[in-house]
């Protein structure tokens, strides 16, 4: 049997193609070229990170002598990851590119690479676990929850999670390093990633402004009943949930609580004003395969790094969830994945459409 390893030149792939290698699967090294210099606003003739981590990954690919590849998806990640972003930001929601980047790029284009290659899995290093139960797949939080990734992968499906590898899964991020030390790999003790991949500095306004061309369109704070409290810099600059950066001297801290790109204002609020009791969820796969009949009782989190939140989750005919939370939840963001899990197991996610204070 054959595995695509995906390789970042992080130490958590390169782990996963050590482990994979060790299971006796034939292994085949990659890395996806996902964007030019000059896409993240970077010098032409400076060397970039992302050519540091194809080297790092060639070196590891080197050292476990399997083969390794450098495939060329800059074309597709501009339309479906970086144009995504950028509309996103212009429209008032705060997208989410990791998640579109492990959709379109490491679990479509990856699988139809190989496909050509004659490879029957894909392997990456993220923390999470798949386990079989009779002839479903389920995907599974990772038994370390300071790692687990499991939130970015809802997307997955029941034929793609039969072809898909986490060695990582069970491991310790420390238990990972350690392997790697032993291994001599040469990322080791490489720092984890943490910022968006083509915005290496952080700031998403300059990026957008490098693609579209276009300057910032200013345009006024509001408070909840429409008054005017000054003037933003533009729409791009703001997310639900903001605080600092606004440039206003007000009398006590105010909150970005919605945006509205049809009138080109940011609407301010207190702290209560950014609680929801509700919400609603699009472009919703569930990973079984299979929309529930019913409202279902589950965990749901909204970000990241958020602890799940108990919630009723109520299946529509059009496709979209109705989230109805336990406990009003702070700054629920359009754009930013929902994703419900029954204890350890994945159930889906989807995109957070709009939300509702009552």
């Amino acid at each position: 049997m054959k595995a695509l390893i995906a390789m970042s030149g992080g130490v958590d792939s390169s782990v996963a193609a050590k482990l994979t290698l060790e299971k006796g699967l034939e292994c085949i090294g990659c890395t996806m070229k996902l964007y030019h210099n000059e896409d993240a606003g970077i010098s032409p003739s400076r060397t970039c990170c992302s050519a540091d981590d194809v080297a790092d990954a060639r070196s590891v690919a080197l050292k476990l002598g399997i083969p390794f590849y450098v495939f060329n998806f800059t074309d597709d990640f501009k339309k479906k990851v970086i144009q995504k972003f950028i509309d996103s930001y212009r429209q008032g929601i705060t997208p989410n590119p990791c998640i579109d980047c492990n959709r379109y790029m490491k679990f479509e284009k990856l699988f139809e690479r190989a496909a050509i290659l004659g490879c029957q899995y894909i392997v990456t290093g993220h923390y999470a676990r798949i386990e079989k139960d009779g002839e479903r797949y389920f995907l599974k939080k990772a038994l370390d929850p300071s790692k687990d990734q499991s939130y970015v992968l809802y997307s997955l499906t029941q034929k793609q999670l039969a072809h898909i590898l986490f060695p990582l899964g069970n491991l310790p991020k420390t238990e990972t390093r350690k392997l790697a030390e032993q291994s001599g790999l040469i990322n080791a003790q490489k720092p984890d990633s943490q910022d968006i991949c083509f915005v290496p500095d952080g700031d998403y306004a300059r990026v957008i402004r490098l693609h579209t061309k276009e300057p910032d369109k200013p345009g006024f704070f509001v408070d909840q009943e429409g008054k005017i409290l000054g003037v933003h810099k533009g729409i791009i600059h703001y997310t639900v949930g903001q605080r600092k950066g606004l440039g206003l001297s007000l009398p006590e801290p105010l909150y970005v609580c919605r945006i509205r790109p049809e009138e080109n204002t940011v609407v301010l609020g207190r702290p209560e004003d950014l609680l929801s009791q509700q919400a609603w969820v699009g472009d919703f796969n569930w990973i079984l395969g299979e929309r529930p009949d019913t409202a279902i009782r589950c965990q749901v989190k909204i970000r990241y790094r958020q602890p799940e939140q108990w919630a009723t989750a109520t299946p529509a005919d059009d496709g979209t969830v109705r989230l109805v939370f336990d406990t009003p939840q702070r700054a629920v963001t359009p754009g930013q994945a929902a994703v419900l899990y029954d204890g350890d197991v994945v159930l889906g996610g989807g995109t957070i459409l709009k939300q509702s204070t009552h």
